[in-house]
């Protein structure tokens, strides 16, 4: 894309798995992607106790035995798709070890945007998401503000709801309570027959089932803001909760209650089918009783 300083400048923020945002950004006419910003840095740095306690909490032991004894793969180069696809496109890409230094907060300010979207990361402070000129946008899985926070789906799945949100939000101190720009919703059917009770391989393929979703809101928000079109939504946080990582008791308790519905969903399963056999069974006598009259 050619440099237009009378366009709305962009600038992206993500760990990566950003390529269907950065190709829906790249077909908007009004809107300039000025630099995007993939952060090095995926977890924060613990001690091994630190690390071996919360395996604990969230894994199990067994599990977090696995995990200490098991050797650690080399990484791959941080030359990623996302990185790629940028590069494809035209687009400058900066990698940098922390969104928060001072030497990618002045990358970032030399970008001079008019808004940020911040896409897969980990909270942003204030002092970056504040820096272009109309603040920026995050794309959060969850029907905000009912489900706010971590492990999208997860715990949907865990109450039992029958569809799951995507919103874009303006950022705001408090994590995903800023002014709804867009929301949709997605039924959430989980697939007994197909996952089981594998919840984790079942989240994994519905959250990359709906990349494209998520990436076309993102980019219907960046261009409703950028010609002054967004109708901003104010967030009662009070309506819903701020749901955190789920623990290996909270997992089981899953585990637990899809157990449950799963036998439900078999004698459901069971009906449908002596019904249709029933139904079948109807239509092939009622061929026979015709078959027989038109012989006689």
């Amino acid at each position: 894309m050619e440099n237009n300083e009378t366009e709305f400048r962009v600038i992206l923020l993500t760990h990566g798995g950003a390529e269907a945002v950065l190709l829906r950004l790249a077909q908007l006419d009004n809107a300039q992607v000025a630099g995007v910003f993939i952060e090095e840095k995926r977890a924060p740095q613990r001690s091994f106790k630190e690390k071996f306690r919360r395996s604990l909490k969230y894994d199990g032991f067994w599990a977090t035995i696995r995990k200490t004894f098991r050797q650690t793969p080399v990484e791959n180069s941080v030359e990623d798709l996302t990185a790629e696809m940028a590069r494809n496109l035209d687009f400058p890409v900066h990698f940098v070890s922390d969104f928060h230094d001072a030497e990618t907060i002045e990358l970032m300010r030399a970008a001079r945007a008019d808004l940020g979207v911040i896409y897969g990361t980990n909270i942003i402070k204030e002092s970056v998401f504040s820096l272009p000129r109309l603040g920026s946008i995050n794309l959060h899985q969850g029907l905000a503000p009912f489900y706010r926070g971590s492990a999208p789906v997860f715990w949907e799945l865990y109450n039992d709801e029958r569809e799951v949100g995507i919103t874009v939000h303006r950022v705001a101190a408090k994590v995903d309570a800023g002014e709804i720009v867009l929301q949709e919703t997605i039924p959430l059917r989980y697939d007994f027959e197909r996952f089981g009770l594998n919840f984790e391989s079942f989240i994994e393929d519905f959250r990359a089932g709906i990349q494209e979703k998520c990436a076309a809101l993102v980019a219907e928000s960046v261009r409703q803001i950028a010609v002054g079109a967004a109708n901003f939504q104010s967030q009662d946080i009070s309506l819903g909760t701020r749901y955190k990582l789920p623990t290996k008791r909270e997992k089981d308790e899953l585990k637990r209650r899809l157990r449950a519905r799963k036998k439900i969903f078999n004698a459901e399963t069971q009906r449908r089918g002596e019904n249709l056999k029933n139904i079948v069974s109807g239509i092939l006598f009622l061929f026979y009783l015709c078959v027989s009259a038109s012989l006689r």
